[in-house]
């Protein structure tokens, strides 16, 4: 019986980590090709959900609603983008501030600490009522992100933010605005992080001012998992973003294992920073295995 609960528990696991793995790639953006730690998405993944909560709730379109989550995102990132290029604020302080101030913002834009949408009285994209459309839906917006980010990074533009973050000084030589490169990359990622809160919030029907707390852990366990799993098998810009989701979904598939041995929920911030310690850990491990290998064999 209790097998069975993990079994019909999975589905689930597999939708939410879907949903989760576009901010992931949002996380991907900054912490893999602009080498840039950001912690806005702590917030923006929130101002996401309460964006396109507030505007159904309001009337508004679903998609309409989730394009204004979008760019209620972009916007937060364009506010980290300008903290540090136009203020010289450092990096994770940036993050920090637009994260805390966005705590605010986002009381304001919902007027309470939660607010619920019924999927019985809105015509929502998807809802954890019907799973497997869940998980449909997620798909498409999946390979859609993954798609329009593939051709969008093959662009001048794209060329020029990953320069960025391979070698800022190399690319400021070569005549490239790095300034002007980290804040779109910032905007885009914040932008896929505020897609991901209006998808979530929909999904789970209601924004919570604290929906996005450890939204960083999950979003930078999902790219170490992938990157250790897949990095070797998925050498393509495309197959590398594909192999971020799949570290999300992997990432809820081992929490529902975990609840299902019969963990506190409470623990969940544990289990997290082990899975991602684990994870991170793995790389340098395995380096000093092959050394000890190649010592022995000498």
């Amino acid at each position: 019986m209790r097998i069975m609960d993990l079994v019909n528990a999975l589905p689930g696991s597999v939708a939410q980590g879907l949903i989760w793995g576009i901010m992931a790639i949002g996380v991907y953006i900054t912490y893999k090709l602009l080498d840039y730690a950001d912690l806005t998405v702590d917030g923006s993944i929130g101002t996401g959900g309460a964006v396109a909560v507030v505007m159904m709730l309001g009337g508004a379109h679903p998609y309409v609603a989730l394009l204004c989550a979008t760019l209620a995102g972009a916007l937060a990132g364009l506010v980290t983008g300008l903290f540090h290029t136009a203020f010289g604020i450092p990096p994770i302080l940036s993050g920090i501030l637009s994260q805390l101030g966005l705590y605010s913002v986002n009381m304001r834009i919902m007027g309470a600490s939660n607010r619920a949408i019924n999927v019985n009285q809105y015509d929502l994209i998807l809802s954890l009522r019907d799973i497997p459309h869940a998980i449909l839906v997620s798909v498409l917006f999946v390979a859609a992100t993954i798609a329009v980010l593939y051709w969008f990074f093959g662009t001048e533009v794209g060329r020029g933010i990953r320069a960025t973050g391979n070698n800022a000084n190399m690319s400021r030589a070569q005549g490239i605005n790095t300034n002007i490169m980290i804040v779109i990359g910032l905007t885009l990622s914040n932008a896929l992080v505020g897609l991901a809160g209006g998808l979530y919030a929909q999904y789970q029907g209601s924004a919570d001012v604290n929906m996005g707390r450890g939204a960083i852990v999950i979003g930078l366990a999902a790219v170490i998992i992938g990157a250790v799993l897949f990095g070797k098998l998925f050498q393509n810009f495309a197959l590398r973003m594909l192999s971020v989701v799949f570290g999300a979904v992997l990432y809820y598939v081992v929490i529902a294992v975990v609840l299902w041995l019969g963990l506190e929920t409470t623990d969940l911030k544990l289990i997290s920073a082990l899975i991602v310690a684990l994870f991170l850990a793995i790389p340098y491990l395995r380096g000093r295995w092959t050394i000890r290998r190649i010592r022995r064999g000498a």
